[in-house]
C-alpha cells in the first residue's frame, strides 16, 4: 500500500526527536552541536539561515560521513518546512548517528531563532 508524504512524515516522526527552533538553538549551543540546513543552495542563497551548514538533502549521507565522523555528535537538522529535515534525520539514524534532532518549524522561525 502506498503512503502519502504526510502519512510517511507522521510515521517517521514517531521515531525521531523533534524540537522547535528556539529550543533547538539553545540546546545546540549548550551541547556544542551543529545545525545542518538540508535545503538546496538556491533556497539558502535566497533566505540564509545564519549559523547553519548547508548540506543539501541529495548529498547528505556522503557529506556527513566526510565531515562528522563521531556518531554521538549532536546534530540539529532543518529545511524550509520540516519535511526534508525529517527524512534526512531518518537517514542519519540509519547511518548510525545517535544524537539527531529535527527542527520542525519553518525557515522563518529558524532564522528568527538564530539571530
Amino acid at each position: 500500500m502506498l503512503m502519502t508524504v504526510p502519512e510517511l512524515i507522521a510515521k517517521v516522526r514517531e521515531e525521531l526527536r523533534l524540537l522547535d527552533a528556539a529550543t533547538a538553538m539553545t540546546e545546540c549551543a549548550d551541547k556544542s552541536g551543529v545545525v545542518i540546513d538540508v535545503r538546496e543552495p538556491g533556497e539558502v542563497q535566497a533566505k540564509p539561515a545564519e549559523g547553519s551548514i548547508n548540506i543539501p538533502r541529495g548529498v547528505l549521507e556522503m557529506m556527513m560521513l566526510e565531515k562528522f565522523k563521531e556518531p554521538g555528535h549532536p546534530i540539529y537538522i532543518h529545511c524550509a518546512s520540516g519535511v526534508r529535515a525529517t527524512l534526512a534525520a531518518e537517514q542519519l539514524h540509519r547511518l548510525g548517528y545517535d544524537d539527531v534532532t529535527v527542527i520542525t518549524c519553518g525557515i522563518d522561525d529558524v532564522c528568527k531563532a538564530q539571530s
